[in-house]
C-alpha cells in the first residue's frame, strides 16, 4: 500500500488518480476532506514530528472531536461520521501513548 492509500484511509478520504509527478502525499491527504470541522485538525496532529508541536495538534484535535460530537444529531445519517471520530480518537490515543508518553487510560 503506498503512504497516500494509508492516509486516505486512516483520514477516510476518496481516493482519485494522482497527476503524475505533480502532487505529493501531503497534498493527497489534504484535499476532499469529508468532515472539515474536525478532519484537518486530527491530520495535523497525526503528521506532526515535533513534540512539542504535537502535544498542542492533539489537544486542538481532541477538542474540535468533542465541539463536533456534541453537534452531531444521534441518526442514522451520521454514524458513519461518528466511526470516523472513534477512528480517529483510538489513532489519538496512540500517538499520546507512544509519542508522547501518556499511559492509556483505557487500559486500567
Amino acid at each position: 500500500m503506498k503512504p497516500h492509500e494509508i492516509w486516505s484511509e486512516i483520514l477516510q478520504i476518496p481516493q482519485k488518480e494522482p497527476e503524475v509527478g505533480r502532487q505529493t502525499v501531503e497534498s493527497l491527504v489534504m484535499e476532499n476532506f469529508q468532515w472539515p470541522e474536525w478532519q484537518k485538525l486530527y491530520q495535523d496532529a497525526v503528521l506532526e514530528l515535533d513534540k512539542d508541536r504535537l502535544r498542542e495538534r492533539v489537544a486542538a484535535a481532541e477538542a474540535a472531536i468533542f465541539s463536533r460530537l456534541q453537534a452531531l444529531s444521534p441518526t442514522v445519517d451520521s454514524l458513519s461520521e461518528r466511526h470516523a471520530i472513534e477512528d480517529a480518537q483510538a489513532t489519538l490515543r496512540i500517538l499520546k501513548r507512544e509519542s508522547l508518553g501518556f499511559r492509556d487510560s483505557t487500559t486500567g
